[in-house]
């Protein structure tokens, strides 16, 4: 029964980058609230993959790989586009590229740094999917938001992906 618990949790996972890949899709058909949606939706589904790993003790390498696989898409990548399409894409000499960069080189490192540390009691750096869901939560809010802003908001996320902030684990 381990086994079949072990790809529920896996499975689970590799929801949450197709809701990273819809929110993708959505950013290129300009549906905005649309690509929102489904990064909120890859946020539960990432909470929702470790709880029921940790319940049914079925943790592996394999799946600790492909959460940040997936991960980086849904909160790295999909988030990053989003901004970049709905705020940034007008700011002068590539400034929004630069940003959207960034953000995503940000998002890869935090997540290899995690996978290597294994900390148990607390994160370093802001958690990508929190990053993500905030990027989200920003897109929803795009309307009011001026570009500056907006790209101060992205490099704030990025930076505090990398700080050495001691975030306590919930």
């Amino acid at each position: 029964m381990p086994n079949l618990m072990d790809k529920s949790a896996n499975i689970i996972t590799l929801v949450n980058i197709i809701f990273g890949s819809l929110a993708l899709i959505q950013t290129m058909e300009r549906n905005y609230t649309l690509a929102a949606i489904f990064i909120f939706c890859a946020v539960f589904m990432d909470g929702l993959d470790g709880r029921v790993a940790r319940k049914f003790g079925v943790m592996s390498d394999i799946g600790k790989q492909l959460d940040s696989l997936c991960d980086l898409v849904s909160f790295g990548v999909a988030p990053a586009l989003l901004i970049y399409a709905q705020l940034l894409y007008d700011l002068p000499l590539w400034l929004g590229v630069a940003a959207a960069l960034i953000y995503i080189m940000c998002g890869a490192f935090r997540l290899a740094r995690f996978n290597v540390l294994n900390i148990s009691d607390y994160f370093i750096g802001l958690p990508i999917t929190m990053a993500g869901l905030l990027m989200a939560l920003l897109s929803l809010l795009a309307a009011g938001i001026n570009s500056y802003l907006a790209l101060l908001l992205v490099l704030l996320l990025a930076f505090l992906m990398v700080s050495n902030f001691r975030i306590p684990k919930i």
